[in-house]
């Protein structure tokens, strides 16, 4: 049977438009002094070896979906946890709102499971499902190919340099909110002769004893840094925090989160704050610590804003251990640092615990909206997760661990309907009967 002479003009133009990508694609890399290699085909390709895309992968793989490769910039599987993280961390929620699909942890975990544990846990969660992995590789630039329904993933292998292209149906982002450091330019910053690290690079209070240290930013990280240093050795511990701050104890929010499926998030948001009150003896604003007008539930659920566990932190605060100064950094004069509402105190070292941001947009070359232009969902949960031609998102919608594995059964449950669903169809010429590739 011959083809139509619409299906020759069809088909003579898909060519032509691969023909112009693969160009292209050549023309980049050689510009770059790369060498590329041959395309790859997959079923799925995500991008990101954490806990979303680990998940992710898993719940493809149950499903049977065997054609499935996660893509990792970094060296190992979990690279937040091994890399970035410092010494004393500990997961914030029991570990019961913290496994990921099919895989609860075991009865004699610790219910707030250290940073190596999870980490652990992660690895062996990889291992049980089989996630096959490329690691070292950096994703350059993802684009959909409508001519060829296609995903077309470009990456560089770090470790030769060669240039890598990938083709997949489906692809998923899920590099998450935690991939790229975030520190402000502060005026004279240059001039400061002392230790200067984000805390990322923080690992425990070893390398700061003795000193008087400055701590910029009032989220988990840095609460817990400042506790760390406290009680590591550090002369003296500051802590400057520009914004409001929720300071909630880990007992008073499992309450909270138990409460969730009974009241509205109004109600449980009253009952964790009058607990708070008598936890921290009265309104932590004396203290420096303002709270929010919105309650600390309702906060996460439409804010990027996590509330703080308190991990001894507020006791060495009231006690004088560690000095709130409520503002910003304005600028450094070698030692001396300046801050916005006109005080200036001297340091030796400075940790900036100011936090990440994602980089999904930077190589994510699609404007059906799924990704906003903060990098992360662009969308609100519940349906934040799908996107247009295939593309999804996991744990992009700040939503922790359990919502990594949410969205993780999402995806794959609807991937692998589509991939029944083209099965069943019937194949005329090689070709699926209503036109589908």
């Amino acid at each position: 049977m011959h083809p139509t002479p619409f299906t020759s003009i069809r088909s003579t133009r898909a060519t032509i438009d691969e023909l112009c990508s693969a160009k292209a694609a050549a023309m980049a890399v050689a510009a770059k002094g790369e060498e590329m290699t041959p395309e790859h085909e997959e079923e799925v390709i995500i991008v990101g070896a954490g806990q979303s895309g680990l998940a992710a992968a898993a719940c493809l793989s149950v499903r049977g979906v065997a054609s499935c490769l996660v893509l990792e910039r970094d060296d190992c599987v979990a690279s937040l946890w091994r890399h970035r993280a410092y010494d004393r961390l500990r997961l914030h929620l029991p570990k019961r709102h913290c496994a990921l699909p099919r895989a609860p942890h075991a009865a004699a975990a610790p219910d707030y499971l250290p940073r190596d544990d999870f980490a652990a846990y992660l690895d062996a969660y990889a291992s049980r499902f089989g996630v096959r992995t490329r690691l070292r590789r950096e994703v350059r630039s993802a684009r959909h190919d409508a001519a060829r329904a296609r995903w077309l993933v470009d990456a560089v292998d770090l470790a030769t340099g060669k240039a890598e292209r990938y083709a997949a149906r489906h692809l998923v982002a899920a590099a998450g909110e935690n991939d790229e450091r975030v520190v402000p330019e502060v005026p004279g910053m240059d001039t400061f002769p002392g230790k200067v690290v984000h805390s990322a690079d923080y690992r425990s209070a070893g390398a700061f004893k003795g000193r008087s240290v400055l701590v910029v930013g009032c989220g988990n990280s840095g609460f817990e840094i400042a506790y760390d240093l406290a009680a590591g050795g550090a002369a003296a511990v500051s802590i400057a925090v520009r914004g409001e701050v929720h300071l909630v104890s880990r007992e008073v929010w499992s309450v909270g989160m138990a409460l969730q499926r009974y009241l509205p998030t109004w109600a449980v948001d009253k009952v964790v704050l009058l607990m708070c009150a008598v936890v921290f003896g009265g309104d932590t604003a004396r203290y420096g610590l303002r709270r929010p007008a919105v309650g600390p539930f309702a906060m996460k659920m439409t804010t990027p804003a996590y509330p703080v566990f308190d991990v001894g932190t507020f006791a060495k605060i009231r006690s004088g251990e560690i000095r709130v100064v409520p503002a910003g950094i304005k600028s450094v004069r070698g030692g001396d640092v300046e801050f916005a509402d006109g005080r200036r105190h001297a340091f030796d070292a400075i940790v900036f615990a100011t936090g990440y941001r994602s980089t999904t947009k930077q190589w994510l070359k699609s404007d059906d909206g799924l990704i906003g232009d903060d990098g992360m969902a662009g969308r609100s949960y519940p349906n934040h997760w799908k996107g247009e031609n295939g593309l999804y998102c996991a744990g992009m919608v700040r939503r922790g661990i359990y919502g990594s594995g949410e969205d993780a059964e999402l995806i794959a449950d609807d991937i692998s309907k589509q991939m029944k669903r083209r099965s069943s169809e019937p194949v005329h010429n090689g070709h699926i009967s209503n036109g589908s590739p």
